[in-house]
């Protein structure tokens, strides 16, 4: 796991070592175990390192393999390298390493771009031919590594950050304003390849990009399920489909406890990621560290649920650590989390993980979490209600049930020149939809869910506030073989008992019933979810200063009202109308984006 950038040049000239040294030190938390550059006339990379597998300097990158001329910046983690290097050996490559990294280099050379179908994990990777100058970029399945790319007259750069494609310098910060209702109608949702900069795009989740040395693209989306049943499961009854779960998410937890270093959990004491506990215990995994945040109650709200995370730590033997934070401790945290953020993010629990991350972090060096349970087994409160909602209805209904803002208000909410005449969130929406494959309006949510909403706002946020401490997070729900599972479960069977309902079926089997069946978990945060006391003055702030006056995003008019009536004004998932837009501010300012 570490952070990766570089720049590649089509007009003749050297690439710039000196703009990829400036990415790579805004990349240092996320690699704190050494820095790596190489440069060679067009072509210049950087590397930073987590050293979680080989921790030895035989690791170290960028990967230069003289007798294959390729070289290779790597961040993310191969579980199967093993098994491919032993095949790899038995074709007749040697290894002068024990990392996964080398392992990739390899599979490259022998499967070509088709590489990635043989890698179970989570990556971002760029290669460099040396002998043709093509380079190759390839994300994971599910997005779950970030890569972002921005382009100038004559060269391309690329990073495992938006922001350090900002320290590189000659990037175009004007807002996109795409991206921007995007942002402020789906709930700081940036669907791939657009960022909230028109200068930053991202290489979308499954994807293979050949760049050639006059600056021409080819992509390949290599990975997509169907959505549709499929015909060795047409027999199966629920206890089939529990049984099959149950196997699968055996082999995703097991997978993941690959590493040199010791492996935590991120324990909130919701069914996700207390399942993660219960199968690290039922693989075998002994003294497990395991990790919550609470925060104080605020407006008749729980700040937190150490009931529950501490029952199931207690159950299953771990290691327990409780992180608590005040409302005040959010305050002094929020520039870091903001500093933190690829892309803004205006989920309560962003901050949630960044201190609890940076606690982490003193103890293990990576962790599981939990996180994609609720897209890949349909476990929101939107998801139940499209069951009966014909195919022709459902982007209508969707954008009711989960967008904060639908494009009138946008239009009262936003200053003249931001405007679009259409709605493009819902289009986007209505055409992902539309798309071939999916068998029900159900699946085609989940399809939705899992291919865009989880990779642009919870998985982005996991990456982004772990590996700014230096923590590796690892998403067993989001195991490859794993979704393409659930992805031809019968929708009944995925919304059954109020949600994730084989999912539950394979946790009656491990867990406590009250578990199974309290409420949905997660980190609350009753400061930034009511908007009271610093918290709400840190919006206050934010949202009057001059920058953001001068700025003139958003109506004055509209955003005063909300400030002299703060409590009440949500969207319809719970997040306060103002934290977007302080958040959004935040992000600029903090980036120097005037």
């Amino acid at each position: 796991m570490c952070g990766i950038c570089g720049e590649i040049t089509f007009d003749g000239s050297p690439a710039d070592g000196q703009a990829v040294e400036r990415m790579s030190k805004a990349l240092a938390a996320r690699g704190p175990d050494g820095s790596g550059s190489w440069s060679e006339g067009r072509v210049a990379l950087g590397h930073r390192r987590l050293a979680i597998i080989d921790v030895s300097d035989a690791g170290l990158q960028p990967m230069v393999d003289d007798d294959l001329d390729l070289v290779c910046v790597f961040n993310g983690i191969i579980y199967n390298y093993r098994e491919l290097r032993e095949q790899l050996r038995r074709e007749g490559y040697r290894f002068s390493s024990a990392s996964d990294t080398e392992v990739v280099v390899k599979a490259y050379h022998r499967w070509g771009t088709s590489f990635v179908d043989h890698l179970v994990g989570m990556f971002a990777v760029v290669l460099l031919e040396r002998r043709s100058g093509r380079v190759v970029m390839a994300r994971d399945r599910l997005g779950i590594k970030p890569l972002y790319v921005s382009r100038a007259p004559g060269r391309l750069r690329f990073a495992s950050t938006l922001p350090a494609l900002l320290e590189a310098g000659d990037v175009d910060t004007a807002l996109d304003p795409v991206a921007l209702h995007h942002y402020l109608s789906w709930r700081a949702v940036g669907p791939a390849p657009r960022t909230i900069l028109e200068g930053v795009r991202k290489l979308p989740p499954a994807t293979v990009r050949v760049v050639h040395p006059d600056g021409r693209e080819q992509d390949h989306v290599y990975w997509a399920p169907d959505y549709v049943r499929r015909e060795q499961e047409r027999d199966w009854d629920e206890r089939d489909w529990t049984d099959a779960v149950h196997d699968a998410l055996r082999t995703a937890v097991r997978r993941r406890m690959v590493a040199d270093v010791p492996v935590g959990v991120l324990l909130s004491g919701g069914l996700d990621s207390s399942l993660v506990v219960a199968l690290l215990a039922e693989a075998g995994q002994t003294g497990l560290a395991s990790f919550s945040i609470g925060f104080p109650s605020g407006a008749g709200a729980a700040g937190d649920e150490f009931r529950w995370s501490d029952a199931v730590a207690q159950r299953f033997g771990t290691d327990h650590h409780r992180v608590t934070a005040t409302a005040q401790d959010v305050v002094e945290a929020f520039p870091h989390t903001v500093q933190a953020m690829s892309e803004p993010m205006v989920s309560h629990d962003t901050v949630a993980f960044d201190l609890l991350a940076q606690e982490v972090s003193t103890h293990v060096r990576v962790v599981q979490s939990g996180q994609g349970a609720d897209e890949v087994f349909g476990g929101y409160h939107w998801h139940a209600p499209l069951a009966d909602v014909p195919r022709s209805e459902a982007a209508e209904t969707y954008a009711g049930l989960y967008f904060e803002r639908d494009h009138a208000d946008m239009a009262r909410l936003l200053a003249p020149e931001w405007h679009v005449a259409e709605d493009p969130s819902r289009a986007l929406v209505a055409a992902h939809l539309a798309r071939p494959g999916a068998q029900s309006t159900v699946d085609a949510v989940l399809r939705l869910d899992t291919e865009v909403m989880l990779v642009d706002d919870p998985v982005m946020r996991l990456d982004s506030m772990t590996m700014a401490s230096g923590l590796e997070a690892r998403v067993p729900f989001l195991d490859h073989e794993l979704v393409e599972l659930a992805a031809a479960c019968p929708p009944e069977l995925a919304l059954a008992h109020g949600g994730k309902g084989v999912l539950k079926s394979v946790a009656r089997r491990l867990l406590p019933a009250d578990v199974v069946d309290r409420p949905k978990g997660y980190f609350p945060v009753p400061a930034v979810t009511h908007l009271d006391g610093p918290v709400l003055e840190l919006v206050r702030d934010t949202l009057t200063s001059p920058t953001a006056r001068q700025r003139g995003l958003f109506r004055r008019e509209y955003v005063d009202a909300l400030l002299a009536e703060p409590e009440p004004v949500a969207g319809p998932t719970g997040v306060a109308r103002l934290w977007p837009l302080a958040v959004l501010e935040l992000w600029l300012q903090t980036h120097g984006i005037r």
